[in-house]
Order: C-alpha cells, then sequence, then structure tokens
C-alpha cells in the first residue's frame, strides 16, 4: 500500500461546505443528474437517500431559501439552480428565482424523496424532463459522484475540481484505509512536510470558520447558543476561561451554520460542523498560550489528521456524534500539541475525551447541534489541560484501550456494530414526528 502525505489527507478530507452537508449531497446529486439534460427544464425529482443521509438532512436550515428546510427541496434547488462543479457550494448560485422554481416543484408533486434500507453513505437522483433522465449516484463521501446516467446509459463525464486535479492519484478510500493503520506517533510526524502553501490552506480554514463564529456571536441565529454563553460571561454568571472560550466561538458557529446563513464551512472528514469543532477550540485557546501563529495552524492540522482517523473507524455517519468523538479527538488532541505535550500526553488527552462523550447520540443535524458542539469543544480543552498534569483514564477502564489507537478502534465496533440498533430507534422516532401515517406506515 503506498504512502501518503499530509497534503494528500487535507486535499481530500478538508474542503469548504456551504450548508449542512447531508441536504447540500443529496442537491449535488440532482444538480449533477439535470446538468445531463442539458438546457432542458427539471420537470421531476426523485431521490433515495440512505438512512443516515435521511436522517441529516430532515430538520436542518438550507442556505439562501430564508429559513427552509428539507430533502425535497435540497433535492429541487440542486436540479434547477445547483452548479455541481462546486462539489460542496453546488448551493452558492441559489437565490429567490430558484427558491421558488423549486418550490413549484414541490407544490406540483414532482420531487419525491425515498429511503434506501441498507446503510453506508449512498444518494441516487433522477431528474427528469423533456422525455428524458438524468441519473448521478454519491457513495462513499458526500461530494464522490461514482455513477451518471442519461436514459440508462453510462456517461462518462466528469466534474472536475482544483481538489482532484491536485491529487489525480489519491483515492479517498485507499487513503482513509491507509490512515487507519497508522500509529499516533506517524502521525505527529506527518506535520513535518507542511509547507507553505498547506499553512495558507489550514489559515484560509479557520477563517471560514471564524467569520461563521462571528456571524452567530453578533445575530445570534439558530438557537443562538453561543451568544447566549457570551452574554452569560459578559454578566459575570460563567468565568472566562480557556474552555469557556472554545464552548462560545465553537457553538456561535454551529449556530449559524445550522441556521443556514450562507457563509461556507471548512469541513473536516466530510462535515462542517467537524470543521467547527476541530479548529475553532484551538483558535480560541491560542488566545490563553503565547504561540507562534505556524504553531496554531501545525496544531489545526494535527486536529484534521486525528478527526479522519477516528472517521475511519466510526464510518463517515452512524449513530455517534462525530461532532463530539471524532472532531472532538482532534481539537484535544491539536490542544495538546499546541500546549507543548507529547505524543503520551496527546494520547492521554484523546483517551479522556473519548471516555467523556463516546455516549452522545447524533439525532440528525438541526440548530440544537450547538449545544453538542459546545460540549465537544469544552471536553477537548479540559482532556487536553487534565493530560498535560498527568491524569488520564486507565487503560482498563470502559472502552478505553492499551493505546489511544486502540481506544479508536473500541469506538469504531461501538458505534458501526453496538449502536446499529440505536441508529433505527432514533429513525423511527424521526419519522414518526415528519412524516405523513400512510408513508410510515401507521
Amino acid at each position: 500500500m503506498a504512502d501518503y502525505t499530509i497534503k494528500d489527507i487535507l486535499r481530500l478530507e478538508v474542503a469548504p461546505a456551504l450548508g449542512c452537508t447531508e441536504p447540500v449531497a443529496v442537491a449535488l446529486a440532482s444538480a449533477a443528474a439535470a446538468r445531463l439534460l442539458g438546457n432542458t427544464e427539471p420537470e421531476s425529482v426523485r431521490v433515495w437517500v440512505d438512512p443516515n443521509i435521511y436522517k441529516n438532512g430532515m430538520s436542518v436550515l438550507i442556505p439562501g431559501t430564508g429559513g427552509l428546510f428539507g430533502l425535497d427541496l435540497a433535492a429541487a434547488l440542486g436540479a434547477v439552480g445547483g452548479d455541481p462543479a462546486r462539489r460542496l457550494e453546488v448551493l452558492d448560485s441559489v437565490d429567490e428565482k430558484v427558491v421558488a422554481k423549486a418550490r413549484g416543484l414541490i407544490d406540483a408533486q414532482r420531487v419525491t424523496v425515498d429511503m434506501y434500507e441498507e446503510h453506508g453513505l449512498k444518494i441516487t437522483a433522477q431528474v427528469s424532463g423533456g422525455g428524458q433522465t438524468g441519473e448521478a449516484v454519491i457513495t462513499g463521501s458526500h461530494d464522490n459522484i461514482s455513477s451518471l446516467k442519461l436514459n440508462d446509459r453510462e456517461v462518462a463525464e466528469d466534474l472536475p475540481t482544483e481538489k482532484e486535479a491536485d491529487t489525480p492519484s489519491v483515492n479517498l478510500a485507499a487513503l482513509e484505509q491507509w490512515l487507519a493503520g497508522r500509529t499516533l506517533e506517524e502521525m505527529i510526524e506527518l506535520l513535518d512536510a507542511l509547507e507553505q502553501e498547506d499553512l495558507d490552506f489550514l489559515e484560509r480554514g479557520v477563517q471560514y470558520n471564524l467569520r461563521l463564529a462571528e456571524h452567530g456571536l453578533k445575530f445570534g441565529p439558530g438557537l443562538g447558543l453561543g451568544k447566549c454563553l457570551e452574554s452569560l460571561m459578559r454578566q459575570g454568571l460563567m468565568c472566562k476561561d480557556m474552555a469557556a472560550a472554545a464552548r462560545i466561538l465553537t457553538s456561535a458557529a454551529a449556530d449559524a451554520r445550522m441556521a443556514g446563513v450562507k457563509l461556507p464551512a471548512m469541513s473536516s472528514a466530510g462535515s462542517g460542523n467537524h470543521g467547527l469543532t476541530a479548529t475553532l477550540p484551538i483558535w480560541a485557546a491560542k488566545d490563553f498560550a503565547k504561540c507562534p501563529h505556524e504553531e496554531v495552524l501545525r496544531a489545526v492540522a494535527l486536529s484534521h489528521v486525528i478527526t479522519a482517523y477516528v472517521k475511519t473507524h466510526t464510518g463517515r455517519l452512524s449513530a455517534v456524534c462525530g461532532c463530539s468523538v471524532a472532531a472532538g479527538a482532534g481539537a484535544t488532541a491539536g490542544l495538546t500539541y499546541l500546549l507543548g505535550g507529547s505524543a503520551r500526553h496527546i494520547a492521554g488527552a484523546v483517551n479522556n475525551l473519548i471516555q467523556d462523550l463516546a455516549g452522545i447520540i447524533c439525532d440528525g443535524a438541526k440548530t440544537s447541534c450547538a449545544f453538542k458542539l459546545a460540549t465537544a469543544a469544552g471536553s477537548a480543552v479540559q482532556s487536553a489541560l487534565l493530560a498535560l498534569q498527568g491524569l488520564e483514564v486507565n487503560q482498563c477502564e470502559g472502552i478505553v484501550g492499551q493505546r489511544m489507537e486502540n481506544t479508536a478502534q473500541n469506538l469504531g465496533l461501538l458505534s458501526v456494530e453496538g449502536m446499529r440498533y440505536t441508529d433505527q430507534t432514533i429513525l423511527r422516532i424521526l419519522a414518526n414526528k415528519f412524516l405523513p401515517a400512510e408513508v410510515r406506515g401507521a
């Protein structure tokens, strides 16, 4: 198996995303299918999604729509006005005219969303018009268009991106398989190969996520948790410390993103909220620790690597909240590194965080995700500081293993096998809340 570099990880696991990546991925699939029709106006859209895409796309607000949500809307928006070449920023072109056309299709009952029974990230979109049908299939990751068909015939059409052009030989599945076998020490060593262009890319990602946080703090969209926590701090009802700063900055960004504010996030391991958790606690902590700016960016790089590493075990989407256990693990690793910790300290911090947060479920993307991001950010700081003081969970306790790598593997077993029925139960609860009785089978 080939060796990969930090550049490969950053280019394939870290990317701009406008809006929650589940409805965005649905929009991307329908936009790619509609593109095959040429200039023909879409007349109907049908989409099939896996259970976790369904779960995460039900309630989250979609950018550019004025506070609307729904996978049917995402599919329609992609079909009538999405730009598939923008990948996870496919909805950047959405405006009032596009929203009106999309709602027209929905009102005419020409948009349907069905759910696959099997798990594993998969979206199929069929867009019909002018007697023709275009089909796009996304598998494995949110922007991996694995199949394009026009009237049931395979179409050899690329949707190139700068990311793909720069790394033509790198396959995400192969990279993740390789990353899953790395030791913590090997992952830390990857930072030695960081170049200035990588640091510039990391800086750009932080600035993307900071803009969301600043919007959340200024306007209090969505749940408004970040703005409320900041108010509590100003009133003297909360202490102004590193953990509180991390919670405020991270939750404010989640407030804005989950409310559909039209600002992109820099995602990590396929999720914008993962990207917020992986970067913003580290950025908040830098104001409490005297460290060179480059070291902050190197810490962010390690956070992305560890986030991607944990996700190789838990899967792209699961019943476990990846913002908590995967991006939280990345953040605490980056924080510990930034504060001068050794590999042993970093391992202890990750073990502390996973023991703290492993039971947090994912019950879909929504404005209240801000609570979970705040919890993850606070635990990331606490876990790092405690590990640096020599306090770490004993390997005999719970799912914590002899090494950090064993803990990540155990978390994967819990997520993929142990919580399979948990995910089904969550989906049943959500379906009973949102679907008509005839669709639920009631």
